[in-house]
């Protein structure tokens, strides 16, 4: 066993989707998280590039995104096809479709979705039927643990992990006490601002990584925004327990749905460029 999988003993802070980070860290490899918004170019088409995923060496972790009117936190290539799968009708419930089709896939399914969908659906009900799916844990971006409470008794109920983030601009005091709400792992954002592919990894990144595993180094750390191919994704596994990645993967299926078998190679050929950068990180 690695050194970095020797970090997480406490199995009850792990869920279920930080034991999936923890046995890869026992493999010697930081895990590869995939982000794709349910609902583009279909809700159908969607569930295609979901179960793309897991082919051949494949993602350890999926996060569906819910598509929302409002995505402050998103950059542009999520907000377009997000506002895309919106006027196309896509529904809070076409999550827990695409957490099956994850599941069923063979893949770890989490959801990424601003707080006010999971209001309107119900936090109870929401835990309940995502994890009923096969669902293993929500990420919140823009609630915050003191915030939580109603939120953190329905995942305790219903055995879902809760993912909360970290920011550059976090206080010391702030993520240890965000890291101790959290269960699973915690979502630490590399640069302030909005999410979208770079052309190299922010500086900030394994700063904050450090701070995070310095406040609470039990838990695992996911490092988002920014990754867009297999060389930056190795640079991030050599800190990171996991690596996020979005809008590069969404690019995939830039055609709209008019190509999709011709997408979904695309976002084969990107997936195993990434899990290889992933691989190479930690050796």
């Amino acid at each position: 066993m690695s050194s970095m999988s020797s970090r997480f003993t406490d199995e009850s802070r792990l869920g279920i989707s930080g034991k999936v980070i923890a046995q890869c860290a026992a493999e010697g490899r930081a895990a590869l998280i995939a982000y794709l918004p349910v609902g583009y170019p279909t809700v159908d088409q969607s569930l295609e590039a979901f179960r793309a995923l897991s082919d051949g060496v494949g993602v350890d972790l999926v996060e569906i995104g819910i598509p929302y009117s409002d995505p402050v936190l998103d950059g542009l290539v999520i907000q377009h096809a997000t506002t895309k799968a919106l006027r196309r009708g896509v529904r809070t419930r076409d999550a827990f479709r695409a957490a099956q089709a994850v599941a069923e896939s063979g893949c770890t399914p989490l959801v990424m979705t601003y707080w006010n969908l999971i209001e309107q659906y119900g936090p109870d009900e929401f835990a309940r039927d995502f994890r009923a799916a096969g669902g293993a844990g929500v990420i919140t971006p823009d609630l915050t643990p003191d915030e939580a409470e109603v939120w953190t008794a329905a995942t305790d109920k219903h055995g879902l992990d809760r993912i909360f983030l970290v920011a550059p601009s976090s206080t010391d005091d702030r993520i240890a006490s965000t890291m101790a709400a959290c269960r699973g792992w915690v979502y630490a954002t590399s640069v302030m601002g909005v999410t979208g592919t770079r052309t190299t990894t922010s500086s900030a990144a394994p700063i904050i990584a450090d701070r995070a595993k310095a406040a609470d180094h039990l838990l695992p750390v996911g490092i988002g925004l920014g990754v867009s191919n297999g060389d930056q994704a190795a640079e991030v596994a050599t800190y990171a327990d996991a690596v996020i990645v979005g809008s590069a993967l969404l690019r995939c299926l830039d055609s709209d749905g008019a190509d999709m078998p011709g997408d979904l190679e695309k976002l084969r050929a990107l997936v195993d460029e990434l899990a290889e950068g992933v691989r190479r990180g930690q050796a």
